[in-house]
């Protein structure tokens, strides 16, 4: 599923994307990890497939042991990487 998953975050490099408290973000891929616009933070790949185990998430509690929750759920439970996969 990671490699499903990654291919659409890949997709989607550059378009804004909406935490829960309505912060907007883009990413860019460099790698096997994103670099996100809004924080000095990056996601590696190994964290998304990690975060996998967790959806759907209703909020970032289950991910928050995690870097960045609030952009893995942005990322995650949109509609562009989720599609109709869960």
């Amino acid at each position: 599923m990671i490699g499903t998953v990654w291919e659409r975050i890949k997709g989607c490099e550059g378009q804004v994307f909406k935490q829960i408290r309505g912060g907007e973000f883009t990413y860019k891929v460099k790698g096997n990890s994103i670099e996100l616009s809004r924080t000095n933070y990056s996601i590696s790949k190994n964290t998304f497939k990690v975060a996998l185990k967790y959806v759907p998430l209703e909020n970032t509690v289950p991910v928050q042991h995690l870097p960045a929750p609030s952009y893995l759920f942005a990322i995650l439970m949109d509609k562009r990487i989720r599609q109709n996969d869960w």
